[in-house]
This record gives C-alpha cells, sequence and structure tokens, in this order.
C-alpha cells in the first residue's frame, strides 16, 4: 500500500469560509470540553488522604473512571442533544476533535511532560473529513459535505490509479487548503543502493556539505525579514485588541510568517531533490 499526501490551495466563498469557521469553533469547544472533563478526574486524585481542598481541586467520587477516549466518543450522541448546534458540524468531523485530544494525551504519557492546553479562539485550525463515497476532486472543484464545491488550485494532478482516502481543510494566515491523502494498492519494491554515493554533513557556517564539495550557505529567511516583522509586530502591539484595525494587522504579521515557512519549507525539498 502506497500512501501520498499533496496540498493544494482552496478559494471558499464568504458564506464557506464563515461556515469552516463555526465549525473549527464548535469542535473545539468540544476539545475544551473533552480536556475540562480530563483536568478535573486529574485535580480529584491530586488531594490528600485526610483533606481535600474545596477551592482548587473538584471532588470526585473514587468509582468514577477516566474520562477515555470511547466513552467521550459515546457522549458525542448525547452532547448533541444538550447542544443542538453540533449537530451543524458533519457526523464524521465531530469525533477527530476527541481523537486528537486523546492523541497528544498518549503523548504526554509517553513523555511525561507537555499536558494538553485549551485552545483559545481560533486556535483550532483544521477539520477532517475521514471518508467519502466518491472521489470528491474534479480539475476545478473539491465538494465537500454539506458545503459544496470549492474552487481548487490542482497544481499537481492526481496520480493514475490513486484513491481520495480523506481531507483535511487548513487555516493558514487567512489561507485556506486542503490536505489530500491518496492511497493506491501497490507493492513497493525494496531496491538495493547503486549509484554514486554522497556524505552530507550539516553545520553551522555552512547550511551543508558534501563529500563532492559541494557548499551551501544558510539562506537565513527569518534574518532577512525580521525588520520588517519587528516593525509589523510593533504596530499590532499599538492596536487595541479585538478590533478591526487590529485583526487586520494580526492578519498582515500572521501572512509575514506564512511566507517565511512557505520559502524555507521550498528551500528544504529543492536541497533534497538536488541530493537526490
Amino acid at each position: 500500500m502506497l500512501t501520498l499526501t499533496h496540498r493544494y490551495r482552496i478559494y471558499p466563498d464568504t458564506t464557506q469560509e464563515q461556515q469552516l469557521i463555526e465549525w473549527m469553533e464548535l469542535c473545539r469547544g468540544s476539545y475544551n470540553y473533552a480536556l475540562r472533563e480530563i483536568k478535573d478526574w486529574c485535580d480529584s486524585r491530586k488531594c490528600l488522604v485526610d483533606r481535600c481542598s474545596l477551592e482548587k481541586e473538584y471532588i470526585l467520587p473514587a468509582e468514577v473512571k477516566f474520562p477515555g477516549e470511547i466513552q467521550q466518543l459515546n457522549n458525542l450522541p448525547r452532547a448533541k442533544k444538550e447542544f443542538p448546534r453540533l449537530g451543524e458540524v458533519p457526523s464524521q468531523v465531530r469525533p477527530h476533535a476527541i481523537k486528537q485530544l486523546h492523541k497528544g494525551w498518549e503523548y504526554f504519557q509517553k513523555r511525561g511532560f507537555g499536558f494538553p492546553r485549551f485552545k483559545k479562539y481560533g486556535q483550532f485550525k483544521s477539520l477532517l473529513f475521514p471518508q467519502f463515497k466518491e472521489n470528491p476532486v474534479t480539475s476545478l472543484h473539491i465538494k465537500l459535505p454539506k458545503i459544496g464545491a470549492i474552487p481548487i488550485n490542482l497544481h499537481r494532478p492526481i496520480p493514475s490509479g490513486f484513491v481520495v482516502k480523506q481531507v483535511r481543510i487548513l487555516r493558514k494566515a487567512n489561507y485556506w487548503y486542503a490536505s489530500i491523502s491518496l492511497q493506491c494498492d501497490v507493492s513497493v519494491p525494496d531496491p538495493t543502493p547503486h549509484g554514486h554515493p554522497i556524505g552530507v554533513d550539516i553545520g553551522l557556517e555552512k547550511f551543508l556539505a558534501t563529500s563532492d564539495g559541494v557548499l551551501i550557505k544558510p539562506p537565513k529567511f527569518f534574518k532577512k525579514l525580521q525588520s520588517e516583522l519587528k516593525l509589523l509586530q510593533r504596530r499590532l502591539s499599538r492596536k487595541q485588541k479585538r478590533s478591526k484595525n487590529y485583526e487586520k494587522q494580526r492578519l498582515k504579521v500572521a501572512r509575514l510568517h506564512h511566507q517565511i515557512d512557505n520559502t524555507r519549507k521550498d528551500f528544504h525539498y529543492k536541497q533534497a531533490h538536488m541530493l537526490a
């Protein structure tokens, strides 16, 4: 089984964009509610044997089990009755906020640090559509449930023989992307190494040096735009929070960070392609 992931730029209209943002906020609420249950359970087990704090810790009965992933997923239909707005989100999208939380919880248990945090407004920036009955991608649009067709820039055609398995919608600096996972049922051969071997060393003064004598300087994308970023951040600090001018300036800062991220990623891809 061969799995590929391609990311494409999408262009939702104002109505579709507002609907996607509302879905992200509803999923953020589910994430925070589930995390609150986990923190309450953990805090109730921290108190001493002979005394309990009525101010800092919730007192839960000893027979209450840990709110695991399966239990919280089974509580979603009941939560839908209590909070009807959850029904606006597609049924296959809602559970992935809970699954994302428990992935972070398992990662925390393995490492011993990095307890999951509550997500503030605007910090939940992705939606996962896990399966489709038909191929949702055409040459001009991508079709999503309860959203409809969204224009897409299919700059790289989907290879023949590959099937769309899942689609993750991402929001970065007011830009929208569709990260599409593709699968093809083929056997991947394990070729033996051949050709001219190259040794690669990464340093501080040089980005990399090869055994053939090739030296590549570090591009330092962040330092080149640091003065511009400093100016935009200074202007942002002078705006009143949650005002329209604050949001406009915040988007300018986010777009500059997004530009730095894209140029750095493009540079790494080109260097890997050159070495391969």
